[in-house]
């Protein structure tokens, strides 16, 4: 049975390598059969989480911007993929906003059980997306029913399309069609 599957990346340039790398996972998905939705965050405006908990009763957030779609996206996924830009050795300020600002999914009925992660890298070292990791996998930790199933790092992606040729693409097309 296809799985539903939603891809956000948070790289706010167009066709970088982030980017480049969450589109092999989605070509590998679809040709698993599954269906799949791409979301980039430079879409939509967010702000930042006012820490109010309001959501936690209402499942809603009361600031009105373009999070509560993609939140809703979340809810409705078997799969999220996030995809992102490794800056100072963390995620992105957009997909960290994104995270917080899914507070109100914690008190909900939720589908999604696996989380991937997809990051590109100035950085040489492998374990450059570390920290992004940790982060993720802090936000992954409240929600008991989901994993983190995967995640690719090109490393060495300096400047766009320099991802090209790179071992990560394959790795992430392959995560793509494992997803079942």
């Amino acid at each position: 049975m296809a799985k539903k599957v939603l891809v956000i990346t948070s790289s706010m340039r167009r066709g970088g390598n982030s980017e480049t790398l969450a589109d092999e996972f989605i070509r590998g998905a679809k040709d698993a059969g599954n269906d799949v939705e791409k979301i980039a965050l430079g879409d939509y405006e967010l702000k930042f989480c006012k820490g109010c908990l309001a959501c936690q009763k209402t499942e809603k957030c009361v600031i009105n911007d373009g999070a509560a779609e993609i939140i809703e996206k979340m809810k409705n996924a078997d799969v999220i993929a996030f995809a992102t830009p490794i800056y100072y050795y963390e995620m992105s300020g957009q997909m960290k906003t994104l995270l917080d600002r899914a507070n109100p999914l914690f008190p909900s009925e939720y589908r999604f059980r696996d989380i991937y992660l997809f990051s590109a890298a100035a950085d040489e070292s492998e374990d450059a997306d570390e920290r992004a990791l940790c982060g993720l996998q802090g936000w992954i930790e409240c929600f008991e029913k989901a994993e983190l199933k995967g995640s690719v790092l090109a490393a060495g992606a300096d400047s766009v399309g320099s991802v090209k040729g790179n071992p990560a693409l394959e790795r992430a097309y392959e995560m793509g069609r494992a997803v079942k």
